[in-house]
């Protein structure tokens, strides 16, 4: 009997029923998800990113922010998540519409970050956290990224951008801290990570 029939069908339909549940049906399920429309208010949640956000989301990925932070609010068994105040709600996939990839993120190094934009919505907090986190978290592992600002003499009034730098983080008389253009971009970004809307049934 000639078992190389056999043994190729049984291969074949392995790898077509393992297609169908991880590839087709969930694409099936999810990729006609768009965002969806507040009745009353006209606004679409979640809102696509601007430009200086997309940007934003760039330098996220780029200096690897997502090997350290997660955006996924966990439910059931990881019910911590919301009783940390990480979100009023797990995250379901309308969430990550605008997302291409996600960044679900398996680490928890710092905290989760899919409703940073809520929880701290001030641009002055986040530039702070940036330019070195300790000074606003002092238990903070989290390295500085100091090369997202410049340090230059004060020309004039100070600028609206500079950082309020008090003590030992302060610049020497006549310099200020002012974040780079991939800073603003950065923090655009996390400022725009707020899934804290309704979902509608």
């Amino acid at each position: 009997m000639n078992h190389g029939t056999l043994i190729f069908v049984g291969v074949f339909l392995t790898f077509s029923s393992a297609w169908l549940g991880l590839v087709f049906f969930p694409y099936q399920q999810l990729g006609s998800i768009t965002p969806q429309v507040d009745e009353v208010t006209g606004a679409v949640n979640p809102a696509p990113y601007s430009g200086v956000e997309l940007v934003g989301r760039k330098v996220y990925i780029d200096e690897g922010c997502h090997y350290c932070h997660s955006q996924q609010v966990r439910g059931g068994y990881w019910n911590a998540d919301l009783k940390r105040g990480w979100g009023p709600r797990r995250t379901v996939p309308l969430d990550y519409v605008n997302d291409n990839p996600a960044l679900l993120g398996t680490m928890r190094t710092g905290p989760d970050l899919i409703n940073i934009g809520a929880r701290q919505p001030s641009d002055e907090w986040h530039y702070l956290h940036l330019y070195n986190p300790q000074i606003t978290s002092e238990a903070s592992i989290m390295p500085p990224y100091s090369f997202l600002f410049e340090r230059r003499p004060i020309q004039g009034d100070p600028s609206p951008d500079a950082l309020p730098l008090k003590g030992k983080w302060a610049p020497e008389p006549g310099f200020e801290i002012v974040p780079n253009d991939r800073g603003r971009a950065l923090v655009a970004y996390l400022k725009s990570l707020d899934r804290t809307f309704d979902v509608q049934k």
